[in-house]
C-alpha cells in the first residue's frame, strides 16, 4: 500500500517541489530585492494552511477599501434598506470628513471617466458597484458611501472580525489626507473578508456568489494574476497611490480549488519593480498550491480506493 502511495506522489511531484518553509523563503527573498515594506497573507480554504508575513502592519488602504464598501451595499441591500437595481442621482459633491466643507473629484485624477458624464442623471447601484470594483472608480465610490455610510462599512468589518480595516471616508477628501485621518488596512484583515466571501459567508452563499463575479471583471490585473495560467480566475480588487501598491482577492483553479491572496506594499521606491515582484510571488504560490492540493486530492482518492 505504502508504495502505491509513493508512486502515486513521485508521479506528481516534480523533484526539489517546495516545501512551505522553502516558500517562505523565495517569498522573503522575491521581497528582499526592492526598497519598501511588504505584506503576504494566502489561505488555502481546504486545509486552512496560511502564510503570513506582516499580516497585521497598517497600510493606506488606496483603492482595497472599496471591498468592504461593496460587502456593505450588498449587506443593506439584503436587509430591504434598497435594492441593489434602485436607482441614484449621480453628483459630484461630497462633505469632508473634517468640516463638512464640500468638495469634488477631477476626473483627470479618477481611473474611469465615463461616470462624470453621468452627472444630473441616475444610475443604477449595481452598475455603480461595478465601475467601483472593476474601474477602481472614485465618483462611484464616493457615491456608494454616501448611499452606505462609511461608519456603518466599519461597524460591519468588526462584525467580520476585521477589527483593523478603517474605513472613514470617500476619496480626494484632501483636507482629511493632509490630517492622516486615511482609509487603512492589513493583510490578515483582506484575508479574512476574501475567506468569508469565497466560503459563501458573507451575507448568503447567493450574496457572496454576485460580489465575487463582480470581482473576477477587474480591469487592472499587473499583480495576482498577471503571471497565472489564462483558464485561472482571480476575483480581486487592486489598490495604488504613489508608493504604495496593493492586490487581494481569491484564486479559482479550474478544477474548483481555490484559495486567497494579498500582497500590500508601501513606502516604494520603484513601484513598478514591485509589481513585479508581487506578480512572481503570486506565481510562486500558485505553483506550490496547485502541486500540494493534486498530491493532497491523489492521496485521499487513493486511500479510498484501498478501504
Amino acid at each position: 500500500m505504502f508504495t502505491i502511495l509513493l508512486s502515486i506522489v513521485l508521479s506528481i511531484v516534480p523533484s526539489g517541489s517546495p516545501g512551505l518553509n522553502h516558500l517562505k523563503k523565495k517569498i522573503s527573498s522575491e521581497l528582499t530585492k526592492n526598497k519598501g515594506i511588504f505584506a503576504v497573507a494566502y489561505k488555502d480554504l481546504s486545509s486552512g494552511e496560511e502564510i503570513l508575513i506582516n499580516e497585521k502592519i497598517s497600510f493606506h488602504a488606496a483603492s482595497t477599501m472599496k471591498t468592504p464598501v461593496l460587502i456593505e451595499a450588498y449587506k443593506q441591500a439584503a436587509t430591504g434598506k434598497f435594492k441593489i437595481q434602485d436607482s441614484i442621482l449621480v453628483k459630484n459633491e461630497f462633505k469632508s470628513i473634517v468640516d463638512g466643507s464640500l468638495y469634488s473629484l477631477n476626473s483627470k485624477d479618477d481611473s474611469d471617466v465615463e461616470l462624470y458624464k453621468m452627472e444630473g442623471k441616475k444610475v443604477k447601484i449595481y452598475d455603480l458597484l461595478y465601475l467601483m470594483i472593476i474601474k477602481s472608480s472614485n465618483l462611484a465610490t464616493n457615491l456608494v458611501i454616501d448611499l452606505v455610510g462609511a461608519k456603518n462599512v466599519n461597524n460591519t468589518m468588526r462584525q467580520m472580525g476585521a477589527s483593523d480595516i478603517q474605513v472613514l471616508r470617500g476619496v480626494e477628501d484632501n483636507k482629511a489626507y493632509r490630517k492622516g485621518m486615511n482609509n487603512t488596512t492589513t493583510a490578515y484583515d483582506q484575508m479574512l473578508i476574501f475567506s468569508k466571501m469565497a466560503n459563501g459567508e458573507i451575507v448568503s452563499q447567493e450574496t457572496s456568489d454576485e460580489m465575487i463575479n463582480i470581482l473576477l471583471d477587474q480591469k487592472f490585473n499587473d499583480k495576482i494574476p498577471a503571471k497565472l495560467p489564462n483558464n485561472v480566475k482571480v476575483a480581486h480588487k487592486t489598490g495604488w497611490i504613489t508608493g504604495v501598491n496593493h492586490d487581494a482577492g481569491i484564486i479559482f483553479l479550474p478544477d474548483g480549488r481555490k484559495y486567497v491572496l494579498v500582497l500590500l506594499s508601501k513606502d516604494l521606491e520603484d513601484d513598478q519593480a514591485a509589481v513585479q515582484s508581487m506578480a512572481k510571488i503570486s506565481k510562486l504560490i500558485y505553483t506550490y498550491f496547485d502541486r500540494k492540493t493534486r498530491i493532497r486530492s491523489s492521496l485521499n482518492r487513493s486511500s479510498f480506493g484501498m478501504m
